[in-house]
């Protein structure tokens, strides 16, 4: 091990131009070395503690510069592995994610790495079995099915939050209704949902309106943040008012059984439901326009199957189709559904991570959409199966859709 760490020194100091910036990152290499390789380990606690603690004090575990990353990990344990997008979670096996001890310490370390626009969720696994946020790392990201649970955030070099994210003080906010009952004899049980009202709108007028999967998840500041990301995008006059219909799958009355994968899994009597019960009970009460035109539809992951699914077999009812990291591979009759030349054309913006998430099956579809002559926009980010990924894109595809003339 000490011959590579040394290679590594004189690669980093090679750089031209970059010395300064990778000075902390060659001390913390030889640092590293240094400490396996003592041979006298009288006063070595000491030094470990002092560069331990200079470490938290400049914020800089994991330690990241470029594109590079030294995950770091002090305490006692048989086995530490760091587990998140980069290895999809431990399904994909061939991502070295096992971290190694520094001989003479209890410090552990993993150095990887990724794009430098990247952004990862991760956690660390102590001895095979139990599961711990990095405690030296303050960055969270809330991920998960029914609201879910924080995940440390690697944020490289380049990320950016979307300032769009941001609750503004000051400004004209719309209303939110929220935990509405409706009664589905089509599905036998009952639903929740939440409806989004822009701030200012004539209840005379006529608006468009946003169906979205998923909704509370996507209403959530800490997952989707969506009611934040309208209020904003229409003080900056980026958008039109638009109505926003939110979708609960969990049901009412014991909000862990979430219903999602049978509703979203291209599922014939969802569909029925909303095409015949939800949509006109809703809307009757609402000033909205009520054509294709004006309707569009939003999900993720497998509410992004959904999606595809629900506007190419309905485009009477749905023109616009909102699809991130679609969970295409659960059900790739999709790509039969969507693959018709002769229906109505629907607008799609799809997007996707490119780290271990589902940027294959997206690329098929965009193959489809473009063959069919779908107006569509797709994007990438180098990004994991995440709510910190779909995010930062929501005001994307509404702008896609419902950008001021």
């Amino acid at each position: 091990m000490r011959k590579f760490w040394l290679i590594v020194i004189g690669i980093l100091s090679l750089l031209p131009g970059h010395a300064q910036k990778y000075a902390d990152f060659a001390d913390a290499v030889k640092r590293l070395n240094d400490f396996s390789a003592a041979t006298d380990t009288t006063g070595l606690k000491t030094q470990v503690n002092q560069w331990w603690e200079m470490l938290q004090a400049k914020r800089q575990i994991p330690l990241i510069v470029e594109d590079s990353v030294i995950f770091l990990y002090r305490g006692d344990a048989k086995s530490i592995d760091w587990m998140g997008d980069f290895n999809a979670w431990g399904y994909r096996k061939d991502f070295p994610n096992k971290g190694k001890r520094v001989q003479n310490t209890n410090i552990w370390f993993l150095k990887c790495s990724f794009p430098k626009e990247a952004r990862l969720d991760y956690k660390i696994l102590i001895d095979g079995s139990q599961w711990l946020l990095d405690p030296e790392n303050s960055n969270h990201q809330w991920s998960g099915v029914g609201g879910g649970s924080p995940n440390s955030e690697l944020r490289m070099p380049n990320w950016k939050a979307d300032p769009i994210l941001t609750e503004r003080p000051g400004i004209h906010r719309g209303t939110l209704k929220k935990d509405l009952l409706f009664n589905s004899k089509t599905l036998g049980y009952q639903i929740t949902y939440s409806v989004y009202i822009p701030y200012g709108i004539d209840p005379k007028g006529k608006y468009p309106v946003l169906y979205v999967t998923d909704g509370y998840e996507y209403m959530l500041p800490e997952l989707g943040n969506i009611v934040t990301v309208l209020d904003n995008l229409l003080v900056d006059k980026k958008i039109q008012p638009v109505i926003a219909i939110l979708i609960d799958h969990r049901e009412p009355i014991n909000r862990s059984n979430n219903r999602r994968m049978q509703e979203l899994n291209m599922s014939e009597k969802y569909l029925q439901f909303i095409a015949d019960e939800f949509i006109p009970a809703v809307e009757s009460n609402l000033p909205i326009h009520h054509d294709a035109a004006h309707r569009a539809i939003l999900g993720a992951s497998m509410g992004g199957l959904a999606a595809a699914y629900i506007a190419f077999t309905r485009p009477d009812l749905f023109a616009m189709a909102g699809i991130q990291s679609p969970a295409f591979w659960s059900r790739p009759q999709i790509y039969t559904v969507c693959d018709n030349p002769n229906s109505q054309k629907i607008k799609v913006s799809m997007t996707s991570g490119l780290i271990n998430d589902s940027s294959d099956g997206s690329r098929k579809m965009k193959e489809i959409l473009q063959n069919n002559a779908c107006v569509y926009n797709y994007r990438e980010t180098p990004e994991g199966h995440s709510w910190g990924n779909w995010r930062n894109l929501i005001d994307d595809i509404l702008v896609d859709f419902f950008a001021l003339p």
